[in-house]
């Protein structure tokens, strides 16, 4: 049987893996009739790279395919990339060898790249539920949820808010088990380390999580917790529960740390406000100063957007006795921010004291928020001069991602103009100056939001409380007691109320740093 109809089956199913090349069509290239005859067989050499292979026979009575699949076994360079030289051109995979002049002996060129080699998988495939817990955890891509204790949606909800914090996960990790010698009570102690603990098993669990030793040690420090009605735990309102949380931490976490990396609850969380208290009527002022942890942001009919509500908040009116009139007064509290945090907490001041349903009423209208805040215009002069420069900065960072110039170390901005207003003749040398001792990173009164902590439900001591939390990556996850879902950037943006679903409670956001070159 001649050689050709030996391979005709072998070149059949090889040519129909080629596209565009039909049944009848590589029949006609293996053994049609009008085929040119037996020629018979040379031998050439072919010259690859830098390899020769010597004494390669083609049968001049099959097509030039069969002679390229001969090249493939010994290269890996595959027909369709082969280009060997011969009379006229390229070898065509149909040519006639006929028509080439190829002779006993020729030393042939081919040009191509061969296959990498697939190379086998060193371990077999591993199923997610069977890799250690830690690794489910890295697979997941966010942490586990948590049991829902009965009525403790509020307190589940602060935890995975405050638990997207990197800075207050590693505090937590560097605080020792013993009580330090520093007026810390043993409860405020407790707290500190069941939050700690409950922060490492949210870490290293795919499985939701109990928080009871938690629980327990809240109820013990604050009481107001473990209200019953009809033996049965209340549910609490979750700013509450935020604020004695962060107040206890503010307490243990103190920057005596070993840790120089450590950063003390109030470089985190901590506001500085500056006041200004002006009584109209008698015509005092005073300045006076506090430390806060969060932002109010005040609701009423004028109020539609966080920024309104910001400013709202942080103009009051207050009563108290006048010495000039001798007699009890209404004073104007005007403040401005002195100092920012790496971590800005706003809450929606929603709830009100009703009193003919003796309850906390809440405030439903719809207050939009951003999810880049700018606090600049809620600083004080002092603080604004602060910030010009790594703000300069971190909107040259910004134009040097999209391919825009930079502006320089002078602005003609609006916040320049204020701060020069208020600082006298501070020239720009001064800035210059300023700006050469800056540390790596600088605070910008720039925020991005990371979480959110919401509320349904019409009175702050019932309802239901919801986390959403930002994650590396950029989704969101909505941590609805043990069952987390993943959410897309705009459902996050319709929790603004309006309505009886989840509205924002607490803002959380994370500062955005500028960054020095030096």
């Amino acid at each position: 049987m001649p050689t050709g109809e030996l391979l005709s089956p072998l070149l059949l199913l090889l040519l129909l893996s080629r596209p565009g090349l039909s049944i009848s069509s590589a029949a006609v290239l293996i053994s049609s009739p009008t085929s040119p005859p037996v020629l018979g067989r040379i031998g050439v050499s072919v010259k690859w790279q830098k390899e020769v292979f010597p004494g390669i026979e083609i049968d001049t009575s099959q097509p030039p395919i069969v002679f390229k699949s001969q090249l493939y076994t010994l290269t890996g360079v595959p027909p369709e990339r082969q280009k060997i030289m011969v009379k006229g051109g390229i070898l065509k995979d149909d040519a006639d060898w006929s028509t080439l002049g190829v002779k006993d002996g020729q030393k042939l060129m081919m040009i191509g790249t061969a296959d990498e080699i697939v190379k086998a998988p060193e371990k077999g495939p591993v199923f997610v539920e069977d890799l250690p817990e830690e690794e489910q955890v890295v697979a997941l891509g966010h942490s586990a949820g948590l049991y829902n204790l009965g009525n403790t949606c509020y307190m589940n909800s602060t935890l995975q808010c405050l638990h997207s914090v990197p800075e207050l996960k590693s505090a937590l990790l560097s605080y020792p088990d013993t009580v330090r010698g520093n007026g810390i009570d043993q409860a405020s102690h407790n707290l500190t380390l069941a939050t700690r603990n409950t922060f490492g098993d949210l870490d290293q669990s795919v499985r939701p999580v109990a928080p009871l030793q938690f629980l327990q040690t809240l109820r013990k420090k604050y009481p107001q917790f473990a209200q019953q009605h009809n033996n049965v735990y209340m549910q609490q309102d979750a700013e509450e529960c935020w604020t004695q949380l962060v107040y206890t931490l503010s307490q243990t976490l103190t920057s005596d740390s070993s840790e120089s990396a450590v950063l003390p609850m109030k470089q985190l969380f901590g506001i500085d406000l500056v006041s200004r208290v002006h009584c109209a009527e008698s015509g005092e002022e005073s300045t006076e100063t506090e430390s806060v942890y969060s932002l109010k942001c005040h609701i009423s009919q004028d109020v539609n957007h966080l920024h309104e509500g910001i400013k709202h908040g942080l103009k009051t009116e207050l009563e108290k006795a006048s010495p000039t009139l001798g007699r009890t007064a209404v004073y104007t509290r005007e403040s401005r921010i002195n100092e920012l945090p790496r971590y800005l907490t706003v809450q929606f001041v929603r709830f009100f004291w009703k009193r003919e349903s003796n309850q906390k009423a809440k405030i439903l209208r719809k207050v939009d928020y951003p999810l880049e805040l700018d606090v600049y215009e809620f600083c004080s002069d002092e603080l604004k001069q602060k910030l010009q420069a790594p703000r300069q900065m971190l909107r040259d960072a910004e134009n040097a991602k999209f391919g825009l110039k930079a502006h320089g170390k002078a602005s003609s901005s609006k916040e320049n103009e204020e701060s020069s207003s208020s600082a006298g003749e501070s020239s720009s040398m001064d800035i210059d100056k300023a700006e050469s001792y800056l540390p790596k990173k600088q605070l910008t009164g720039v925020y991005d939001l990371v979480a959110v902590l919401t509320h349904k439900g019409r009175s702050a001591d019932s309802g239901h409380y919801v986390g959403w939390v930002k994650q590396d990556d950029g989704k969101w996850i909505e941590f609805d007691d043990d069952n987390p879902n993943i959410r897309k950037e705009e459902d996050i943006l319709k929790l603004s109320g309006g309505g009886d679903w989840h509205m924002a409670y607490i803002c959380l956001y994370k500062a955005r740093m500028a960054e020095s070159k030096s």
